[in-house]
């Protein structure tokens, strides 16, 4: 019996004892898995891969304390997912404070951080797709093309792509901001 093709349960049943080879052995029958995962989860290589080696050494540690042997691929999972959106809240928290300024009030400042929060929840609710391009594209400032060589998109499908996660970004934010010390958003933006 397998795990999805990645090792036996009798390797992970060894690992989770403790067993150094047998972890190993898992941990190296797991990475291209977890890269792959990271790859179609991160907004970027380079958090794709940081994300792939924080999984994988969290595998390492923790391998006991998985419960069901069968579960190892959707624990993984959630490594990665959980690693992912790290990093990109720590993305948006960096640029966010990059552009705070000076904040005039107490009030100001719960204010921002309460509509950074918000955009930002709205980005990880986009499909997985359109938030990797909208975090690329506008966000980490990459050029279009770049996007969409990375993401193995054609030039017309990232742009595509792009459009509908600003506009539903945009709607999304529409009915949240109202919330926010009456602050509205007047239409669309220009970035």
């Amino acid at each position: 019996m397998t795990d999805r093709g990645w090792v036996s349960t009798r390797l992970i049943e060894a690992a989770q004892a403790g067993d150094r080879e047998s972890i190993t052995a898992v941990v190296h029958g797991a990475h291209s898995h977890v890269r792959r995962f990271a790859e179609h989860l991160c907004a970027s290589p380079q958090d794709a891969e940081d994300a792939a080696q924080e999984a994988l050494i969290i595998l390492y540690r923790k391998i006991g304390s998985l419960r069901a042997t069968g579960a190892l691929a959707s624990w993984m999972f959630r490594i990665i997912r959980n690693e992912c959106l790290r990093r990109a809240r720590l993305l948006f928290d960096h640029y966010d404070e990059a552009g705070a300024g000076v904040v005039t009030s107490a009030e100001e400042e719960v204010i921002r951080r309460l509509e950074a929060e918000i955009v930002a929840q709205a980005i990880r609710e986009l499909p997985d797709v359109q938030r990797r391009v909208l975090i690329m594209r506008d966000v980490l400032g990459y050029p279009g093309r770049v996007v969409a060589e990375r993401l193995g998109l054609s030039n017309a499908a990232m742009k595509s792509q792009l459009h509908r996660a600003r506009s539903t970004v945009r709607l999304g934010l529409s009915g949240k901001t109202g919330a926010t010390g009456g602050r509205t958003t007047q239409g669309p933006t220009s970035a």
